[in-house]
């Protein structure tokens, strides 16, 4: 029997906003919350200045909504450490790059080498950097710095003039891009969805059915939907945004985050030692232990 309400906690992307403003949860019988987390706390958990921390670590902690998301990478070793269920019947893209100051000498990626390069530990603009820049140098050369903190302090420091070069996604990619920082390279990425506690299956299938639709409309008329990138931002940001030159962020692929995906990206995480000791320290869980795959 239920004993809870399904929580819904948006996470820099548009789709649970253009749901809940269309009722496509509700008419999908959900009963649920709508928890905003990121401009009610000025997006304070962001600011990590100093410390190694990232979306591995949020889910070390525990997350309180029942879906979460983080990049592939992350959300692929956190199940197979038992810290959630991976729901493998949808994953995302999110658009992400390297950018660098205006007046900034860095005008191509070889030009990146031995620069730092402010990243999130363990999260999405770890993995992708790298990812996108041994095509242009060796690992030795590839410095990442995760002294600076999450998403919204490393957008901080680069309009702030601390970073030489920050990893950007979604809404902050936009704003980036829109105060003229220079795009170095792309590292847009795969993100992949975490159950937490033990919802309802059905309340699952609920959840997604209602992003389908919100992703239909996304796609279809973009323009209409940009404008709630602002509910992603902590206030401060809010008057240097003009939404309406941004793309529509992160976009959700209702196919299956395979096996064959899940094994290479092992392997890859493993070869680079991201996690201390390889392998053996990214949990033992397989795909079949981890994953939640409904079809």
């Amino acid at each position: 029997m239920k004993n809870h309400k399904f929580v819904i906690q948006p996470h820099f992307r548009l789709q649970e906003w253009i749901a809940e403003e269309k009722g496509y949860f509700a008419d999908e019988g959900l009963d649920y919350i709508f928890q905003e987390t990121v401009k009610s706390s000025e997006g304070k958990a962001h600011d990590q200045e100093g410390k190694k921390s990232g979306a591995f670590q949020t889910f070390e902690q525990g997350r309180t909504s029942d879906v979460n998301c983080a990049c592939h990478w992350t959300v692929n070793v956190a199940a197979s450490k038992g810290h959630g269920k991976l729901w493998a019947d949808v994953y995302s893209v999110a658009p992400s790059a390297i950018f660098v100051p205006k007046n900034s000498p860095i005008e191509k990626p070889e030009d990146l080498a031995d620069v730092p390069i402010s990243v999130g530990f363990q999260s999405g603009s770890h993995y992708s950097s790298i990812q996108a820049l041994e095509q242009y140098m060796p690992g030795d050369k590839i410095n990442l710095s995760f002294a600076e903190g999450m998403l919204f302090k490393r957008l901080d420091n680069l309009i702030e003039g601390k970073s030489q070069a920050s990893a950007l996604f979604s809404g902050p990619y936009y704003l980036a891009e829109q105060l003229g920082y220079r795009k170095i390279i792309d590292t847009t990425f795969m993100i992949a969805s975490m159950i937490s506690g033990e919802p309802e299956e059905e309340d699952l299938k609920k959840f997604f059915r209602a992003l389908k639709r919100a992703q239909r409309d996304l796609d279809l008329r973009p323009e209409l939907y940009t404008h709630y990138f602002k509910n992603e931002f902590p206030t401060r940001y809010h008057a240097l945004m003009d939404t309406r030159r941004w793309g529509p962020g992160e976009r959700i692929v209702f196919e299956p985050y395979t096996e064959e995906a899940f094994s290479q990206s092992r392997d890859w995480i493993a070869e680079r030692e991201i996690f201390e000791g390889g392998k053996p320290n990214m949990g033992t869980g397989s795909y079949k232990d981890v994953v939640i795959n409904v079809g």
